[in-house]
């Protein structure tokens, strides 16, 4: 691998912690603590991405994976962790900070694209807060299929360079249950254009390092927002604008697909509008706005399936308070704000549109999606497989038996008879189209996944991986990465039953 392209920019630019101390403190007035990644004796590689190694730059393994776990490092790479803050289920937190990523630092492709390249999972930082900078097997399998899950998508996000075994057992209180147990440990790399969040923001702002919170910006615009051209106070007017308009397309995708995070904390919300920190996460099964994959965020369900667009704009409103030191404008950032929700209803709907075949959005059309909704959450029909039987309409003969097998709970007449009632409407619908039917088609197959990376899908992927085997593991890389083909049929199933209550295939905790 070319690693020594790799170079880190942030600490060439920003105030840091040089100590290389790895004792959990704060560490104020700094955006980064350097740190040595922990060693692994006896780790073994478990999947690697080399088509998104070549892409980044860094080329082929050949055959040496010390990078991969941080282990024997060159002297180029000198490795760091950021420091941040930020809001956790809605309360002020302080400090917080990459407590299990370490940065390698920066590398860039023939195109002139740069990458970061950082650690999870190989051990403690000042920011670990009392654990041990440790990953286990299951999260790290869950982020790595997932992120690239969701690039291959086309959904903004972070992705995923390799999987390894450290060789350590790790403890874990998977469910905070006070029943801790010993899982393998893992180390996953992971790329993003940057790493950056509305903590970093938020860190330098309540420290009142304004110079530094000024550093950050333009740090930010120059090497992230090139479209901004604008200078003074205008410029960061122009960058908070952007921050607000990739957060709602942000959050759209996710709706498209039924994505849920899980935990968005402001600590967790990218500055570039990327999908980051894969926790509690999960792709909805049954449509319900209510669903939260996350125990610990019961029973408030703050970061619940229907709530995103709403927190999303709440998270911003907290990076708008961090950036007030630099615009200056209280006018200005209320308005932006206010017309976020404005942004973000219209693309919601226009991508519904695309959902359900329609060529443009019709006034009418807000009720139509409403009691849509309704008849979802009524009948607790899978998302993703109701849009995939839609776009099969015209050629089923018994709407109550296929429409029974996507849903979660048993057909009564009454709810057969509002289903043919809805598809009737739907149909009526359709026939106000101007584009043709085979047009409107295309549409729904380009929006709508003919497969998700479900959770019990990867529990049975970690289970097997567990076992030294991979057949699952190969079969759902091939999966995701044709998410709008129906490759393997036994995956475009609604989630077994039986997996219903077991922990890691519906409700997960924050826990690593």
């Amino acid at each position: 691998m070319n690693l020594k392209s790799i170079k880190q920019p942030f600490i060439e630019t920003f105030p840091g912690d040089f100590s290389k101390n790895p004792i959990q403190r704060n560490t104020p007035k700094v955006m980064f603590s350097t740190i040595d990644p922990v060693g692994f004796e006896d780790p073994e590689l478990i999947i690697f991405n080399e088509k998104l190694s070549k892409e980044i730059g860094l080329g082929k393994l050949d055959g040496d994976t010390n990078f991969l776990v941080g282990n024997n490092l060159p002297e180029n790479i000198k490795t760091y962790a950021t420091a941040y803050a930020g809001h956790q289920f809605g309360n002020w937190a302080g400090q917080l900070g990459d407590g299990r990523a370490i940065l390698a630092g920066e590398i860039e492709n023939k195109k002139g694209q740069k990458t970061e390249i950082q650690w999870k999972g190989a051990g403690a930082t000042p920011y670990s807060r009392h654990a041990d900078g440790r990953a286990v097997l299951r999260s790290s399998v869950r982020e790595y299929l997932m992120s690239e899950a969701m690039h291959h998508l086309g959904i903004p996000t972070t992705r995923a360079l390799s999987l390894s075994f450290t060789g350590e057992n790790v403890v874990r209180d998977m469910m905070y249950s006070g029943n801790p147990q010993e899982e393998k440990g893992a180390v996953v790399v992971r790329t993003a254009e940057s790493f950056l969040r509305f903590g970093h923001f938020e860190l330098m702002s309540a420290q009142k390092e304004i110079d530094t919170l000024q550093k950050l910006a333009d740090f930010t615009i120059t090497n992230y927002f090139p479209e901004i051209s604008s200078v003074g106070e205008q410029k960061y007017k122009d960058f908070f604008q952007s921050v607000c308009t990739k957060t709602a397309d942000l959050m759209v995708e996710w709706f498209r697909v039924g994505f849920v995070h899980g935990v968005m904390n402001t600590d967790n919300m990218s500055i570039l509008g990327l999908t980051i920190d894969y926790g509690p996460f999960s792709m909805m099964d049954e449509y319900d706005l209510n669903f939260t994959p996350n125990t610990t965020d019961l029973p408030g369900r703050r970061y619940a399936f229907g709530k995103q667009g709403q927190i999303s704009q709440w998270n911003l409103w907290q990076l708008a308070n961090a950036l007030f030191p630099l615009i200056k404008d209280e006018n200005f950032l209320e308005e932006t704000l206010n017309h976020y929700g404005t942004y973000f209803w219209k693309a919601h709907d226009q991508m519904l549109c695309n959902k359900f075949g329609f060529d443009e959005l019709k006034e009418s059309d807000e009720e139509f999606f409403i009691n849509w909704q309704g008849l979802m959450q009524e009948l607790h029909l899978d998302y993703t497989l109701f849009f995939n039987l839609l776009e099969k309409i015209d050629n089923i003969s018994d709407i109550k038996t296929e429409f029974n097998k996507i849903s979660y709970t048993f057909f009564d007449e009454s709810k057969s008879n509002k289903l043919e009632n809805f598809l009737q409407i739907y149909k009526t619908r359709l026939e106000k189209n101007i584009i043709s039917r085979e047009e409107s088609l295309d549409l729904m197959r380009k929006t709508n996944p003919k497969f998700l990376l479900r959770n019990y899908l990867v529990f049975e992927c970690i289970e097997e991986i567990n076992e030294g085997k991979t057949e699952i593991l190969d079969k759902l890389i091939k999966a995701l990465e044709n998410p709008y083909k129906e490759i393997f049929p036994e995956f475009s199933t609604k989630r077994p039953s039986s997996y219903d209550d077991i922990s890691g295939c519906s409700m997960l905790s924050c826990s690593s």
